[in-house]
Formats: C-alpha cells, sequence, structure tokens
C-alpha cells in the first residue's frame, strides 16, 4: 500500500485512515502529516477502519496548531457530545469511556468543577508526596537490574501507582486494574484475535474498570476518610454531587487517560534521551533547575495522545475549508506539535524549548487536560530519579503500539547499569 495513495476519491491523495497506515513508521506518519500541514491543513478522508457498518462518511483532518486551538478554544461550534474519538465507535460506548470528555455545556463544566473540587491544595500536597516516594522506590527497584523490559520494570508502574492512590484500590485489586487498564489502551495488538474478539475485550476490560470504581465510591460514602476518593464522594456544586457511576466513569477515564500520558512519555521520552546525548548532559547539569522546562519539552515531542475528534454543531470555515453541520472533525496533536509555523526547529529535540506551547495535553479550551499538574508531577519526578541515580541505561529496539489514538510502545528491551 502506498503512504500517498491516488486511489480513493477524497481530497489529499494521503492515506490517513486505513489500519495499514497507522502500522507504519512514526517517520514515515510524520512525512504524510508534514504533506498536509503544507498543502491541506483542513482536509477530508474516508472513516478510519472498523470493524462493523455504520453511519459516519468521512472525517476533516486539522494539522496545523492554529486551527486545532482554533477548534479547541470553540466548543460551542465544535461539541464533543457526538463522541471524540477518530474510530467511527458507538457513541454510548464511548461516552463510557470517556466520562465527561464528551459532555458539552453546561454538563461538562459542571462535573468537572466537581472533579475539581476534589483536589484541595491538601489533597494536591499528598498526591505529590505519595508520587515522589512511588517514584524513588520504582528507582530503587530498576538500579542494577540488568536486563529488563523498562516498560513493565519502570515506566507502567507510577501512572497505575497514581491511579490506584487517588481512589483508594486495594493492593490486591491493583493489578487486575492495571491489567485491564493495559489492554483497554492496547487491546488491538492482540495477536491473532478478530476485530470483533478485540472490541468485545475492550468493553470488558472497561466494565471491569467501571465497576471498580462504582464499589469503591460505595465502600467510601460508607466509609469516609481523609482521602482523596473521600473528596470526590463528597463533593457538592449547587446542590449536585457525583454518583458511583460518575465515579466508574472517572476511574475509567484517569485509568486510560492518567496512565499513557505519563507511561508512554517515560518510555519514549527516555529513548530521546539516549538519541540525544547532549540533551540529556545539559539536563543533567542543573536537573532541579531545568526539569521543568524539559518535561514540556518530552510531552510535545512524544505526544502520547495522537488525537481528539469534535463535530460541528453549525456550517462554518476552517483553515479556508467550509464545514458542514454534522461533520466530524479530528485534532491530531502529533501533527500540531511538529508545526513548522508554531514552533521553531519543530523536528528538533530541545529540552531548552522556550516558550513551548505544545498540544500534548489538548488544544486549551474548555477540555484542556484536567491532569496535565499530575501528570507533569510525575514525570519530572520519575526523570528526576531516572537522571540523578541511573549512571547507565542501554535500550534495544522497541515494539511500537498500532494504534491511531495513543503513541507508545509496548515492549522496550533495556539493560540497566
Amino acid at each position: 500500500m502506498e503512504l500517498f495513495s491516488t486511489e480513493h476519491p477524497f481530497t489529499t491523495g494521503v492515506d490517513i485512515s486505513s489500519a495499514a497506515f497507522w502500522a507504519r513508521s512514526v517517520e514515515e506518519r510524520d512525512e504524510a502529516f508534514s504533506r498536509l500541514r503544507a498543502e491541506a491543513p483542513v482536509s477530508w478522508h474516508q472513516p478510519a477502519d472498523w470493524h462493523e457498518p455504520h453511519p459516519q462518511k468521512g472525517f476533516w483532518a486539522v494539522t496545523r496548531a492554529a486551527e486545532i486551538r482554533e477548534v479547541s478554544l470553540n466548543s460551542s461550534v465544535f461539541c464533543s457530545s457526538n463522541g471524540t474519538t477518530l474510530d467511527p465507535m458507538d457513541p454510548a460506548l464511548s461516552t463510557a469511556a470517556s466520562f465527561f470528555l464528551t459532555m458539552d455545556e453546561p454538563s461538562h463544566s459542571r462535573y468537572r468543577g466537581l472533579i475539581s473540587a476534589a483536589f484541595t491544595p491538601k489533597a494536591i500536597r499528598q498526591i505529590a508526596q505519595q508520587i515522589e516516594a512511588n517514584a524513588e522506590k520504582i528507582v530503587d527497584d530498576l538500579a542494577g537490574a540488568g536486563d529488563v523490559d523498562f516498560v513493565q520494570a519502570c515506566s507502567a508502574r507510577l501512572p497505575m501507582a497514581t491511579v490506584s492512590d487517588l481512589v483508594g484500590v486495594p493492593e490486591s485489586d491493583r493489578a487486575r486494574l492495571a491489567l485491564a487498564a493495559e489492554r483497554l489502551v492496547g487491546g488491538a495488538d492482540v495477536p491473532g484475535r478478530p476485530l470483533e474478539e478485540i472490541y468485545e475485550l475492550l468493553a470488558g476490560e472497561m466494565f471491569h474498570i467501571f465497576g471498580t470504581g462504582q464499589e469503591l465510591a460505595a465502600h467510601r460514602r460508607a466509609h469516609p476518610t481523609d482521602d482523596l476518593l473521600t473528596n470526590l464522594v463528597q463533593a457538592e456544586i449547587d446542590g449536585q454531587r457525583l454518583s458511583d457511576d460518575d465515579i466508574g466513569a472517572f476511574l475509567v477515564l484517569i485509568s486510560v487517560a492518567g496512565n499513557d500520558t505519563t507511561k508512554q512519555t517515560t518510555s519514549l521520552g527516555s529513548l530521546a534521551l539516549q538519541a540525544n546525548p547532549n540533551q540529556r548532559d545539559w539536563l543533567l547539569e542543573n536537573v532541579d533547575g531545568r526539569i521543568g522546562r524539559a518535561t514540556e519539552e518530552l510531552v510535545r515531542w512524544v505526544c502520547p495522545v495522537i488525537q481528539f475528534a469534535r463535530t460541528a454543531t453549525e456550517d462554518t470555515e476552517l483553515g479556508g475549508q467550509q464545514i458542514a453541520a454534522g461533520d466530524k472533525v479530528v485534532l491530531f496533536y502529533c501533527s500540531g506539535n511538529r508545526d513548522e509555523s508554531a514552533f521553531p526547529a519543530a523536528a528538533t529535540f530541545d529540552l531548552s524549548r522556550t516558550p513551548n506551547p505544545h498540544l500534548g495535553f489538548g488544544g486549551g479550551g474548555a477540555h484542556y487536560c484536567l491532569g496535565n499538574g499530575v501528570a507533569k508531577i510525575q514525570l519530572r519526578a520519575l526523570f528526576k530519579q531516572l537522571l540523578t541515580r541511573i549512571p547507565s541505561i542501554e535500550f534495544g529496539e522497541p515494539v511500537r503500539m498500532q494504534s491511531n489514538f495513543i503513541n507508545g510502545v509496548t515492549k522496550l528491551p533495556a539493560h540497566v547499569g
């Protein structure tokens, strides 16, 4: 299959819809998006490959940072309630998997406010302290370990520990929750399974996480204590509180979104540091003073979330294209973060980059990532530990995840000195 297909009647001749495209190397995919930014920054494409019939006719790909921000900041014209995925997923399943990500106003602000209300200054301090302790323990176990899978030995541990700490998952249930979250994100990588079985597996894992959240919420209502989950079940705005179902949906959301932002940035960011030793040396000269700026570039460079979708609520214009009411619009953050018009030397990994208005947590607006602060705390804590306490890590060839949603790896061989 040619990267730039000319066989279908859509507008660009660049194929970003097929599963085959997302199985290609990151470099080949970047080449395709570079062409789109230059020739057709807002372009129409056929629907993404899907395992069952659906009514969708196609989507607009938004590939430059400016238009991605324009859509993100205008949630009244570009809504989320019709789904936020490139895949033509059933809206009911999409909503169950994403909680308030698929809400519009006024519901979105109300639910986001309820979640935000639980993150009191005291709760944030407790979370940060626990993250620091968890990062130290992870690197304690990693130091001198020899040959390991870096994903399992390091990258995957901190985000799921943080998720579990946030909602008080018992130690006995954490391994099963981590497995469900892993499968929910990487389910397309299950070898030899037909698509129908893959999506049945994904639904089952999603409802396992959902049910875990429901049970934890019900227990904490009956037995409140001094933790974030108690804050969540007791948070109240205008007489409204989160239900047990809401907490279940919230756990699904943070098990996916809160997991891979940190995990994939740790894995792929570590590879970037190995490939750019001058950048690693620059950071080591003043880790405390530079880790904050470096973290922003790590997120920009990795861009763990590839895309999110919106739906036009009315006829409008975007990037010189006429968008009709009901059209699907997909924001490709992976392309916006390589946009030469937004980032000088965009193809260069530069930890000193400033300013760095990257799209790793979205393009701003109402749906900007609520957990970006916790994600940054994790990345700063873990990279500081790795850089200052592990003298040598040699990475092998990663096993890439095939996904049009998460940019990541499933395995990363490493030798830890």
